[in-house]
């Protein structure tokens, strides 16, 4: 049966449903797109892929596939009732055995690190001016470091038998550096100074907030001139002059964690609080140098047995 054309009346629409040539005069009443689908789409209809998942009906006999045992297998604890998690049989726990294992340190830092080879590629494309100290500022702003979270770090130095990457001075001041870094920069005539910053400091710094080196317990006159001379900064200068004269909102802070004291008081880290240190202390605030606990026993006294003495 053909469709019907709705709003005509039914002699016309059995005169239209004819076929007829285009030249007759009632054409135009025919539609110029012609849509065929079935009569019925009860037929058609079907869920979406993904729609209906068919439930697993255990135990309904052998033909649903989860009959009989439903899936449980055959006697044993895991077919008459429920085991929690992990259960070994009623034995020592593995975890009382073996412990816990995995985590994550809580005294862990995230550093971004950047090699000597990069910044020396930096300096030779006239991004970095190694006439100025390079601070994660500058290594933030000229791309060559990306997403500071906790500090930088500098790697890379020259091994054994390899020739320096550096081909000038330069004068870092970073969160951290390695001892091969830090042996390639000395030997380029440069300096290396580490100094504590958190990530709130960091944001004050690249936001030009807050200075990049400058503290309370930051010492000019322990510092190298290369980092004064460059803001025009005096060895008598205090931190609140500083800050005046450059405009800055929020000073840097300093450690207070025992971890991050004794890492900035090691000359060997080149840290900034390495000023702080006596002659013959240790960079620990718990354990004592060797000298130092040599020169605080003193000289020990022998022992004189007298003469007459029987055993």
């Amino acid at each position: 049966m053909p469709p019907r054309l709705l709003g005509l009346p039914m002699q016309l629409q059995q005169f239209v449903a004819r076929p007829f040539q285009q030249s007759s005069p009632l054409a135009f009443l025919i539609p110029q797109v012609q849509q065929s689908r079935p009569i019925s789409i009860l037929s058609a209809l079907s869920d979406n892929p993904s729609a209906y998942n068919k439930r697993i009906r255990r135990g309904r006999g052998p033909a649903s596939g989860k009959g009989k045992t439903s899936g449980r297998g055959h006697k044993g604890q895991k077919q008459h009732g429920k085991v929690p998690a992990r259960f070994n049989g009623g034995q020592t726990a593995d975890i009382v055995v073996s412990g816990e294992r995995g985590g994550k340190n809580p005294f862990s830092v995230d550093m971004a690190p950047v090699n000597l080879e990069r910044i020396q590629e930096w300096i030779d494309q006239e991004r970095i001016d190694p006439k100025r100290p390079i601070t994660l500022r500058e290594l933030t702003k000229s791309r060559c470091i990306h997403k500071v979270k906790d500090g930088v770090k500098i790697l890379g130095g020259a091994s054994e038998g390899a020739t320096n990457p550096l081909k000038q001075p330069i004068h870092v001041v970073v969160s951290r550096a390695s001892a091969s870094a830090i042996a390639s920069i000395e030997a380029a005539g440069g300096s290396v100074t580490t100094r504590f910053y958190t990530p709130s400091s960091i944001r004050h710094i690249l936001h030009k907030e807050s200075h990049p080196f400058i503290s309370l317990a930051w010492s000019p006159q322990s510092a190298p001139k290369e980092l004064l001379l460059a803001d025009k900064i005096g060895e008598d200068a205090s931190e609140s002059t500083i800050m005046k004269s450059l405009g800055l909102k929020y000073r840097l802070p300093d450690p207070t964690n025992r971890r991050d004291v004794e890492y900035y008081r090691d000359p060997a880290h080149r840290g900034y609080l390495a000023h702080l240190l006596k002659p013959m202390e240790s960079p620990s605030l718990f354990f004592r140098s060797p000298e130092e606990r040599k020169s605080a026993a003193g000289v020990k006294k022998e022992k004189v047995l007298p003469e007459n003495r029987v055993w």
